[in-house]
């Protein structure tokens, strides 16, 4: 909701062709134009504050501090940024369900033949690691491996049919084609415990790599 208000209120300062230190309706005003309460509008606000594009002075008013393009284009880069990041952290969700389960799986149902190709996988990413180059493939690859490990043709089935969802987490997320990069560690101890064939030890790597994740994303 209040990312609905603060989009308003800079559609309000646009059509009105407010510039800075002119001064907004007042929070009553706001609220009955909008036909929002009080807490929603305060959200907005401080939404709308926290990026510059409003001031809000105690006994004074509100007022416009950036009605430029740039105060547009930078309100619309931080909507974009929130979407997104909420966008990645469902998709999360649904990765740690599924993934989770495969890596379960992978850890009873390994093969000899596997091991040896998630460990190849993990010398190429090691060595891509140590010249400073992108990993994002060889990452999606180690991934990929998991629930091929994992032995059930469809859990595997409904991985591929979400594949593109889950190349957001390896393709420049947010912007940042090293989001990720501090998980580099738990690709190691997560194939130790499926190579074992330790289901409580790879579950509790892969626990460690998602949290680590979601961190990632809440705190961009």
């Amino acid at each position: 909701m209040h990312e609905l208000v603060a989009e308003e209120i800079q559609k309000y300062i646009e059509e009105h062709e407010l510039r800075e230190g002119d001064k907004l309706p007042s929070v009553e005003e706001l609220t009955k134009l909008l036909g929002v309460g009080r807490s929603s509008l305060r959200e907005g606000l401080r939404y709308l504050e926290a990026i510059d594009i409003i001031k809000v002075e105690n006994g004074k008013g509100i007022f416009v501090k950036d009605a430029t393009e740039a105060g547009s284009f930078r309100y619309a880069g931080k909507v974009k940024v929130e979407s997104e990041k909420k966008f990645l952290l469902h998709i999360l969700d649904v990765r740690r369900a599924l993934e989770g389960k495969a890596v379960e799986l992978a850890a009873r149902r390994i093969d000899a033949e596997t091991i040896e190709e998630m460990r190849e996988c993990l010398k190429v990413y090691d060595d891509r690691k140590r010249r400073n180059l992108d990993t994002s493939e060889i990452d999606y690859a180690f991934h990929q491996y998991i629930y091929k490990a994992a032995s059930n043709p469809l859990l595997h089935s409904v991985f591929e049919s979400i594949s593109e969802l889950y190349e957001k987490f390896f393709v420049e997320p947010l912007g940042e084609k090293r989001l990720f990069d501090d998980t580099y560690i738990f690709h190691h101890t997560l194939f130790e415990g499926i190579a074992k064939r330790d289901v409580n030890h790879a579950l509790t790597e892969f626990n460690k790599m998602m949290d680590l994740i979601e961190g990632n994303i809440r705190n961009y």
